[in-house]
């Protein structure tokens, strides 16, 4: 991209970034900042983190963690915020993750992360429709039709695979992988229009296997209360009804750590802090949104590296 329009980029992007920070100061929401270099970065099995640094020597405690990493998102320090009293908050922030790296795709990224404890994941779904419009008009561009259409994932599957989508239980091996695949060829390119030509669209209900931190839904046990919001052709959002079993919350963090030891991937240490600040927190919903994807989606860019200052291959 040339000067002048790499310049009209990141001015754009500043114009979104003090849009999206008025919308949540109007809702009366505190911003945070959490550490960035953390000994618990997640368990989730398709996502990878980036070491940092190792801590430790004489005097510590025996079995205390010592590999600290990169972030991968915020989620659990926020949520131990959330268990501490606060109760509408949000971070503007960046996120590590290894391996990723694309047209769409950064190691080093900008997340905006934010937790209502509101029991419905309603009012985060009315947060992303206004996100998207602030962001739009930040830069002079129309907004998408508000609200935005909703669906299911069991909906998309029998409406582009043809078949009902049965959810196991107790997963096989690589259940996961085989639906990915599935949903990356046959279902996410339909989703949310093209860059520059797009109705965002709501998916709901996302089977309990790739639940992570949701909690199940009320009225389907098979499924958990999750949406993903694609926009532009791209997974713009992830929100969760959050799950605030610890128990139940172990028992997935164990059984993700055993996928992943079996994959040959790292296995990190599992947060009792996090589990401990469950069971203080009241219903609460939450949801990860992609800076970057919303800067190239209000500004039609297809490419990542237009607009942000510097690629991971030019720093």
């Amino acid at each position: 991209m040339g000067g002048d329009n790499k310049r009209r980029a990141l001015e754009a992007r500043a114009a979104i970034r003090r849009a999206v920070r008025g919308y949540f100061e109007g809702e009366g929401f505190l911003e945070v900042e959490t550490p960035m270099r953390v000994f618990n970065p997640g368990q989730e099995i398709h996502l990878d983190a980036i070491p940092a640094d190792r801590v430790g020597g004489a005097g510590t405690p025996p079995g205390a963690p010592t590999q600290r990493w990169l972030i991968t998102s915020p989620e659990y320090h926020m949520k131990r915020l959330v268990g501490a009293g606060h109760q509408r908050i949000f971070q503007l922030g960046r996120a590590f993750r290894a391996g990723e790296r694309g047209p769409h795709h950064e190691p080093e990224f900008t997340m905006l992360e934010w937790y209502r404890a509101e029991p419905s994941l309603d009012a985060i779904a009315r947060d992303c429709e206004h996100i998207i419009e602030a962001a739009a008009r930040a830069v002079g561009s129309a907004p998408p039709a508000m609200p935005f259409p909703r669906t299911t994932v069991r909906a998309l599957w029998r409406r582009h695979v043809g078949t009902e989508l049965i959810v196991p239980r107790t997963p096989p091996a690589a259940w996961d992988e085989s639906f990915f695949q599935v949903w990356l060829d046959r279902i996410e390119a339909n989703l949310g229009g093209t860059l520059g030509r797009s109705q965002p669209l709501f998916v709901f209900d996302w089977p309990l296997p790739l639940g992570a931190l949701a909690r199940r839904h009320p009225q389907d046990r098979d499924v958990v209360e999750r949406f993903e919001l694609y926009a532009g052709g791209l997974e713009l959002v992830n929100a969760f009804g959050e799950l605030v079993d610890p128990i139940e919350q172990r028992a997935r963090f164990e059984a993700e750590s055993t996928v992943r030891r079996a994959r040959g991937k790292p296995v990190y240490a599992i947060d009792d802090k996090l589990l401990d600040a469950l069971g203080r927190m009241p219903p609460t919903c939450g949801a990860a949104l992609g800076f970057d994807r919303l800067v190239m989606l209000v500004l039609g860019a297809t490419q990542i590296r237009d607009i942000i200052a510097f690629a991971d291959d030019e720093v």
